[in-house]
């Protein structure tokens, strides 16, 4: 049995419009449990509700197989950026689904979620092994779902994430680890005009300490950022202070923890030279990953897409996904195009032809 294309290009149009903004994704968690049920699959939810700060919940999916045969997992993530709410799809002349360009058309990530599922639906009268389904909550907010995943419930070690733009051939063997950095520098107050020697300008501290720092691209493998530098009050009083948020990525993780100590180390070393107080917090958003074209489920994946007639791209990203979460937890992941584009923005657009390849894609793994 081939992949129904007409019943997935009509499932993603549906899915579309269940409204799921990332923290809201109830309504979508409910038809999801329904669907997989639907198909025969085992399925459970969990309740972080409350940790995750959702109003829906990660949806478990299994598709029992042969017993002889690695169990292998895929995922997708179920909540859209905003606007994503009220989207109404519309499907154009040239094979691509749209939005009318007033919301995001949340392909991303509920082609991924298509995919899976009609994958899923095409093997289970087949020869095929243990397929799990994971589909999660939050990942455009900082990927909660994956964080707060019950892993135990999981047999899988190995998993394809389909949550990338381009084609089913390009296959995200490397993703960057990320840090952020929150400070916040206290000087002294004084008047701006009577005595400005006796204060200490947290903004000034903040400027320069910012100079020291070596920002944005920094190699091939890292980049650093800052998102904000606030410092407020009135012109006639120095400054007492300010606040800066910084973020650090980098596919090399020992690289990710240098660069997060040279950041430190120049708010700490201007703070102390001006005599300003530091309060410094550093926080693992995600670690990154890396897999060379040997890897098993690199090379198997490999093997597939030849099979479909097309080559295959081995790629690094520069943004994570809930593949990064997998792999902190002995599931060795990597991620997939589905041919979705323009994410993130109104314009957002999905390829007919590339999701129905990265679902035939999917069903090859999954046979036995």
């Amino acid at each position: 049995m081939m992949i129904d294309k007409k019943a997935m290009l009509e499932r993603l149009l549906e899915y579309v419009q269940i409204d799921s903004e990332t923290g809201d994704e109830a309504a979508m968690a409910a038809r999801l449990v329904e669907d997989f049920k639907a198909i025969g699959c085992q399925v459970t939810t969990d309740e972080i509700h409350e940790v995750a700060m959702t109003t829906g919940c990660n949806v478990y999916a299994t598709l029992p197989g042969r017993a002889d045969l690695e169990p292998i997992m895929f995922s997708a993530h179920m909540d859209t950026v905003v606007p994503g709410k009220g989207v109404k799809p519309r499907v154009d002349p040239d094979g691509y689904v749209r939005s009318d360009g007033t919301t995001v058309l949340g392909s991303d990530d509920k082609t991924g979620i298509c995919a899976i599922m009609e994958a899923m639906k095409a093997v289970r009268d087949m020869e095929h092994r243990t397929v799990e389904a994971v589909i999660t909550v939050r990942e455009e907010s900082g990927m909660y779902g994956a964080k707060n995943l019950d892993y135990g419930r999981l047999q899988s070690k190995s998993c394809v994430v389909l949550d990338s733009s381009g084609d089913p051939n390009k296959i995200i063997v490397a993703a960057p680890g990320q840090n952020k950095i929150r400070a916040t520098i206290t000087g002294r107050r004084a008047h701006a005009g009577l005595a400005p020697e006796t204060g200490i300008s947290a903004i000034q501290v903040a400027a320069h300490a910012v100079a020291a720092m070596h920002l944005l691209r920094i190699d091939e493998e890292t980049t650093c950022n800052i998102g904000t530098l606030k410092g407020e009050g009135p012109t006639n009083v120095v400054n007492e202070s300010a606040f800066l948020e910084l973020e650090v990525r980098s596919r090399n993780n020992d690289k990710l923890e240098a660069h997060t100590r040279h950041l430190v180390g120049c708010l700490e070393a201007t703070c102390e030279k001006f005599g300003a107080k530091l309060d410094c917090e550093v926080s693992t958003s995600y670690l990154g990953y890396s897999h060379d074209g040997s890897h098993p489920l690199v090379a198997r994946l490999a093997d597939v897409v030849r099979s479909l007639g097309m080559e295959p791209v081995l790629a690094a990203s520069g943004g994570g996904s809930d593949a990064n979460i997998y792999g902190n937890h002995g599931i060795a992941a990597v991620n997939m195009g589905v041919g979705m584009g323009k994410v993130h923005t109104t314009s957002e657009e999905q390829s007919i032809e590339q999701m129905e390849i990265a679902s035939q894609v999917c069903l090859e793994l999954m046979k036995a």
